[in-house]
């Protein structure tokens, strides 16, 4: 056959490649000019739909193809041409829409592809035996921008992988398109090698699916919300006066009247709610979370098993499945959108004092997103009070410090203490007075007041889980979700990829042993194994860590003997101190190592149990991700908090570690000033370095990365490069939403350190306030500006966080007990103010804490090797510990006195423990969860949602009685006109006149 150019068309950008496109058309998006007359033998039938071309699309198209046999042309090479009349992407607002302009991009596909591979998927002619395998709808090629073709005479080489994952998704594609959904396919980008393929969900399965999940939709009734009246008005009015400059320019942010009473979908009420604007009746968030549920429910068949999206996406037939985000937030001539809304009034640090936009917030990203922010607003508004009482707290230790007479006695020269030596040889004795700024640092934070201050605290805690559960309730029946329950969202948890693959894998073996099988699902007997690795796992990483605290220990004690020998005098004052701030140092810089090891190795052991849905797996590693974290960040703390100074022996008799090293004694003013030193570094440490540095580091460096490979990757092409770029191609540049667990963890070990150890540092609560002004800036700045848009999720609570802080606060009760008691001086001065004191003061108490050692009991090669380092010979010398002094019988024995104290303390705990926790269990049930004014609305609803239904009821028996009586006297008629049709049979009457009833 002799080889002629032919001029081809491309189809109109807007012809439909959904549920009505022609299934019976095969062969490219190209169609030559004289085929609206092809003969029947040219094997290829046209739909008429497509022999006439808009007036957009008028222009020449010829394209390179090797070999149309079926329509009896063989072309060999061409030229591609274009008449540009005006700017495509302009009309389809750069890619918000299909390229019609009219249909809204509601989901993005992203995949790989290559040049060879992907002409042969547009010129590929259908086989004979292709009916067998796929349907017509699958081998038809997407409408939109494709690869040029360039195929040459020799066949390219074939690439069975890429083809595979190519076969795979048209079979996919076409199951989308017979779920009702319409692609379009975009191959021409500026990042090369990326396909997008762009899904709009049409009308009536927006309708369908809103059905099946019961999303509530706003009806046309509207009732007005139920207002104060009296005095509670005035000061609402007082309050939204002076708090109106801290309040977000969002619609969605000011204060209702009124009302739509909302009710689950359905397609057979439609004339219930306000479709007055159909294109904004189903918002961007709530279509690409339909969209994403057919994702998710569509299936490809070609493997071996049925591949969902999560499957497609885990083996890399598609890299990339999202919602794109609303437009841009920043430039010049930016139309008006949600996200840049979002952006000026919220991700901005020059709006930090602002209230956030809350229903904003959940109107483009989801319930779940927003209650994540919500409960962080909660939770930073309550730190608020708890911060005022702190610094009240500390300015009482500071304002009382020249008055405490303990550590007025230990800085007093006059007294001339002097105190055993702190190491074995190498340490030599010293005077007490030289710990005097020690212990006059210990009395701001241990003072009377942080028992009252740590009572506070556990009610606060309790205050807050209560505020938040009634801010939960007014958010679900703000947002419609006070009817929404978990087992609605059954039918959205699909099984995840891995558990399909597991689940086939067992099948697959079964078959191999010809055995009869039901339905395979997994049971404790698989998983046994990852169930041992997990708990082998987790017990190895707790080791780890109590390792690495045991490692610190050491490098305390050495350290502190070394600076001891080489020290000056003046410097070995400060050996305490430096020895304290280094190893806190050292002990922060591994918490944070450790926390990012831990979070992968807690991702890795659940990924291993193989969870069946997304839900069990998400519970699964949070609870793993917060055990490892926990430990590693607590570890430190509770070692200095409860075992150091406990275990030490007294002099003569020392417990030693390898047989070579001291363990660790507490200052004279005891260990609650190292605590917090201790907690004060990790907790700042961690909010700087890793929560806001990391925060704002990361993200922009593999932003920066990423932008590196796809400049190298990109074309050449100077007018390509020029070309502003499509919305997927910007959002697909963005960093992957890995979800809110991250988020929720570095808060909930923030919450654990305003509450477990709060005694010890009552400033904790300001540092944890100024961090989460922060925070919240950051974050929303992160997920408007950094991330790709997540698929909205309705939630109706924060899931198992709430029952973790529930935990935490009932933790706190107990461990600020025993930090008081055990951590603090406070409970030994009582005993002494009420038991020893002979006139009713603190007189006398150092002396009363310190118990005496004849230093000719020292053991061999243990005695000071200066032993006239203080210019006198010393015979007796000082320890804290309640001891028996030498000239007794029983010397060194413990004495009474410990004992006492030791009562004092238990009693402490029991009393303490029980009245906090009744104290906190009747603000928990003073305060209801529910909100009077929400359960009257609530019940409000319910009551105008019946007479809705009632008065359409009525509407329908009027109707119906005005049929009958219509139907009634035309039968009257008919037998005035024809006597006999009154003897014949009564249902004869209906003959005459039927009218058909669709109630």
């Amino acid at each position: 056959m002799e080889k002629d150019e032919i001029h081809l068309r491309r189809l109109p950008a807007a012809a439909p490649w959904g549920p009505h496109a022609d299934s019976e058309f095969h062969g490219v998006d190209f169609l030559p000019e004289d085929l609206s007359e092809a003969p029947e033998e040219t094997g290829m039938r046209v739909n008429k739909k497509y022999s006439c071309l808009p007036a957009e699309e008028k222009g020449i198209h010829i394209i390179n193809i090797r070999a149309i046999e079926d329509i009896g042309y063989d072309q060999h090479e061409s030229t591609l041409l274009n008449s540009l009349s005006k700017n495509p992407d302009a009309d389809c607002k750069y890619g918000l829409y299909f390229r019609d302009g009219k249909r809204k991009v509601d989901y993005i596909l992203v995949y790989h592809y290559k040049k060879s591979s992907a002409g042969k998927t547009l010129a590929r002619r259908p086989q004979q035996n292709d009916a067998s395998v796929r349907s017509t709808k699958q081998d038809q090629p997407l409408p939109g921008k494709g690869v040029q073709l360039e195929m040459g005479d020799s066949e390219p080489h074939m690439d069975y992988h890429e083809d595979d994952k190519r076969f795979r998704r048209e079979e996919y594609e076409g199951n989308l398109v017979e779920a009702g959904l319409e692609l379009e396919r975009d191959e021409d980008t500026k990042i090369h090698g990326i396909g997008f393929v762009k899904i709009h969900a049409p009308w009536n399965v927006l309708c369908r699916e809103a059905e099946f999940l019961k999303l509530k939709m706003p009806t046309k009734k509207v009732y007005q919300i139920n207002q104060t009246h009296g005095l509670l008005k005035k000061i609402n009015s007082v309050i939204q006066k002076i708090t109106e400059p801290i309040q977000p320019k969002v619609a969605e942010h000011k204060p209702q009247t009124v009302k739509r009473l909302s009710y689950p979908f359905s397609r057979e009420k439609q004339h219930l709610f306000d479709l007055s604007d159909k294109d904004s009746f189903f918002d961007s968030k709530t279509r690409s979370t339909i969209v994403y549920e057919i994702l998710k429910r569509t299936t490809c068949t070609k493997a071996k098993y049925s591949m969902g999206i999560t499957s497609l996406l885990a083996n890399g037939v598609y890299s990339a499945a999202y919602p794109l985000h609303d437009g841009d937030y920043e430039g010049e001539n930016v139309e008006p959108n949600d996200r840049k809304l979002l952006c000026e009034e919220w991700a901005s640090y020059g709006v930090f004092y602002k209230y956030q936009p809350i229903d904003l917030v959940r109107k483009y990203f989801g319930e779940k997103i927003g209650l994540y922010f919500a409960w962080l607003g909660v939770y930073t508004q309550m730190l608020i009070p708890a911060s005022i009482v702190g610094i009240i707290v500390f300015l009482y230790g500071c304002a009382t410090v020249d008055e405490n007479i303990p550590s007025m006695e230990m800085c007093d020269q006059r007294n001339n203490i002097t105190m055993c030596p702190l190491c074995d040889k190498t340490c030599s004795y010293w005077k007490m007075s030289s710990a005097c700024a020690t212990a006059r640092a210990s009395h701001l934070f241990d003072n009377p007041a942080t028992v009252f201050f740590s009572v506070f605290m556990a009610l606060w805690a309790a205050t807050f889980m209560e505020h938040w559960k009634r801010k939960q309730m007014r958010l679900n029946y703000r947002w419609d979700l006070t009817g929404f329950e978990e087992e609605e969202e059954a039918v959205k948890d699909h099984p995840r990829a891995e558990y399909e693959a597991k689940v086939l894998e067992k099948s697959l073996r079964k078959e191999h042993k010809h055995k009869e099988t039901d339905k395979e699902k997994l049971t404790w007997k698989d998983r046994f194994p990852a169930y041992l690795t997990n708990f082998v796992g987790i017990i190895f990483m707790v080791g780890l860590t109590f390792a690495i605290v045991f490692g610190v220990i050491i490098y305390r004690i050495s350290t502190a003997a070394a600076l001891a020998i080489s020290s000056t005098p003046s410097g070995r004052s400060s050996v305490r101190v430096t020895v304290t701030a280094t190893a806190v140092i050292i002990n922060l810089v591994v918490i944070i190592i450790l926390d990012e090891v831990y979070g992968c190795i807690a991702r890795w052991l659940t990924q291993i149990e193989v969870p069946k849905t997304d839900k069990n797996f998400e519970e699964r590693l949070i609870f793993k991700a917060f055990l490892l974290k926990f430990v590693n960040a607590y570890t430190p703390i509770f070692y200095v908090a409860f075992f150091k100074g406990r275990f030490v022996g007294r002099p003569g008799d020392y417990v030693y570690i390898f047989h070579s090293f001291r363990m660790e004694e507490c200052a004279p003013g005891g260990c609650l000033m190292e605590l917090c030193i201790q907690l004060s570094i990790i907790m700042l440490g961690k909010q700087l370095i890793q929560n806001n540095l990391f925060e704002i580091g990361i993200p922009k460096m593999k932003k920066f990365i990423r932008y590196l490979k796809l400049k190298r990757r990109r074309s050449l092409d100077h007018e390509e490069h020029m070309k502003k770029k499509q919305r997927y191609e910007v959002d697909y540049n963005l960093e992957p939403f890995a979800g809110l667990t991250p988020e929720y963890m570095e808060m909930i070990i923030q919450f654990g350190f305003v509450t477990l150890f709060v005694a010890s540092f009552p400033l904790a609560p300001l540092f944890a306030l100024l961090n989460n002004i922060i925070e919240i800036r950051l974050d929303a700045k992160k997920f408007v500006t950094e991330l790709r848009r997540p698929v909205a999720v309705r939630a109706k609570d924060i899931g198992i966080w709430y029952n973790i802080l529930r935990g935490i606060g009932k933790l706190a009760v107990i461990i600020n007990a025993f930090v008081i008691s055990f951590t603090s001086d406070f409970i030994p001065r009582l005993v002494y103010l009420y038991m020893y004191s002979e006139n009713g003061t603190m007189h006398g108490f150092v002396n009363h804490t310190l118990s005496s050692f004849n230093v000719s009991d020292f053991q061999a090669g243990t005695a000071p090797n200066d032993p006239l380092d203080l210019g006198y010979e010393v015979q007796i010398c000082r320890y804290k510990d309640y001891r028996e002094p030498p000239w007794s019988e029983n010397k060194y024995d413990i004495s009474k006195d410990f004992w006492a104290v030791l009562a004092a303390r238990l009693a402490f705990v029991i009393v303490f423990q029980n009245l906090v926790m009744f104290m906190s269990e009747f603000v928990d049930w003073i305060i209801p969860d529910i909100p009077k004014d929400i359960s009257q609305q609530i019940h409000k609803e319910k009551v105008l949602m019946v007479e809705v239904f009632m008065r359409e009821e009525q509407g329908k028996l009027q109707m119906l009685e005005t049929w009958k009586d219509k139907d009634k006297r035309k039968g009257e008629n008919c037998n005035n006109h024809s006597p006999r049709l009154s003897r014949s049979r009564s249902g004869s009457l209906s003959s005459c006149h039927s009218y058909p009833l669709d109630v």
